[in-house]
């Protein structure tokens, strides 16, 4: 792979091709694509979906929004950082092309904007929810009506590979959806696979998949674009990751090892006195000690020490990933940026800490458990009312139902796999509260 392709600025639909140096220095093609993604309908949902406390009525604690922004804000600098270390090895990539660092910087953040864009309600219980009901629920009846990579993207339903369905796929009036660049698009994919085979190897791209089976075209003509180099077997769908990828993951790694942590400090699930404890290790060769026992208050203190840390993870990743630069462009680097970390000790502490006070808190358990209801009863009133009108079979219920649906998501003049699959797509556009809005009147609760 090479960089010249990798930072491509083609959108869907294009019949010239974009040169860099003809680019407006004012309106770059790259942060185009950061406000497509901030002005986006399916960006704005985020607001109200769990980033780890699902329906928390404090705001002390994040959504995915507040998370996606800040994510987007730790790979801008990785990727301006990173991308001015990459000019200085390849100057040819800014005296010949026109490419500045900056244009590195735009890409990653504005893929770390939208990393988090096609993730269901209820945080990742939303993802297994809606795959449970397929795979032992209700939804089991469509095995063998669908293909076996078919049943997979809706057995193993992922927030990626809905991800990029969101940002690509063509709606009418609406071609190529959002548009965004290849280069965005290629640094967006963590998983950039189809569904099978599952997990083919140990590699870090093959962990999940990034793309259904209703979108594969679209990104394959992405990845040839890029030069991204294929690992597929058989006719399987695989592709190495886009380089920029690895600063998008470390940008998500770094925040929510961090914001979680500090999430449940603020919540009481994790004392104050664990934050110096584990935080401690993190900064302690840049901490001001004098500086921290003047912050009297604790939110000041812990945001000290989280401005530190993820100060300290930033260099630490672009340490790895300027060290291991070749290897990345040879496809040859096969786990994630922070598990080459010298902290990674540490970093594996502060989560573990997260794991047993926060992730699997008594609070987080229970509505956890109300949203697999929640989802798999949505799930099962909307699949039968369309399934029932494709078959020319609706009930009066039936027709209530799809008419409470938005427009895009009524058609079912499709295959039995476009309308489930876009069934689990509009489950998973919903905000918690939404979520919980209309469980309650399919259950009778709201009128």
């Amino acid at each position: 792979m090479n960089w010249e392709q990798l930072l491509s600025l083609k959108r869907f639909g294009d019949t010239h091709k974009r040169i860099r140096k003809e680019q407006d220095e004012t309106r770059l093609g790259f942060e185009v694509d950061y406000d497509r993604v901030i002005f986006s309908a399916a960006f704005r949902s985020l607001q109200d979906k769990t980033q780890v406390i699902p329906l928390s009525k404090t705001d002390f604690v994040h959504t995915r929004l507040t998370h996606s922004l800040e994510v987007s804000v730790v790979g801008r600098s990785l990727g301006r950082i990173a991308g001015k270390k990459i000019l200085e090895r390849h100057p040819y990539l800014k005296e010949v092309h026109g490419y500045r660092f900056n244009d590195f910087g735009a890409i990653v953040a504005a893929a770390a904007l939208a990393h988090d864009i096609g993730n269901p309600p209820f945080g990742h219980s939303g993802e297994k929810a809606i795959g449970e009901y397929f795979k032992s629920g209700k939804g089991r009846r469509f095995e063998n009506i669908l293909t076996q990579k078919q049943y997979q993207d809706i057995i193993d339903f992922e927030g990626n590979a809905n991800g990029y369905k969101l940002l690509t796929e063509t709606r009418k009036g609406v071609e190529g959806g959002l548009r965004l660049s290849y280069a965005t698009l290629g640094a967006f994919m963590k998983y950039p696979k189809e569904s099978l085979p599952k997990k083919p190897t140990k590699r870090i791209a093959d962990k999940k998949f990034g793309v259904f089976q209703q979108n594969l075209d679209s990104f394959k003509e992405v990845a040839k674009e890029l030069g991204l180099s294929p690992t597929g077997k058989d006719g399987d769908m695989a592709f190495c990751r886009h380089p920029l990828t690895y600063l998008v993951e470390a940008a998500d790694d770094i925040c929510y090892t961090i914001i979680d942590f500090e999430d449940g400090i603020n919540l009481g699930l994790i004392s104050e006195d664990y934050a110096l404890e584990y935080l401690i290790k993190l900064v302690k060769d840049s901490i001001n000690i004098k500086k921290y026992n003047e912050l009297n208050f604790m939110e000041d203190r812990l945001s000290y020490l989280r401005a530190l840390a993820i100060n300290t993870l930033i260099s630490d990743a672009i340490s790895i990933f300027i060290a291991h630069e070749q290897e990345i462009l040879n496809g040859e680097f096969n786990v994630a940026l922070m598990d080459k970390s010298k902290f990674k000790a540490q970093i594996e502490d502060i989560i573990q800490l997260s794991v047993e006070k926060v992730y699997q808190s008594q609070e987080v358990i229970e509505k956890e458990i109300a949203g697999y209801k929640i989802i798999s009863d949505i799930l099962d009133v909307y699949t039968t009312a369309l399934i029932n009108k494709r078959e020319s079979s609706s009930s009066n219920y039936d027709r209530l139902m799809i008419s409470t649906l938005p427009e895009q998501y009524r058609e079912t003049a499709g295959s039995v796999y476009s309308i489930i699959l876009n069934t689990c797509c509009y489950v998973a556009s919903l905000s918690d509260s939404a979520a919980v809005h209309i469980h309650n009147k399919i259950m009778g609760k709201q009128l």
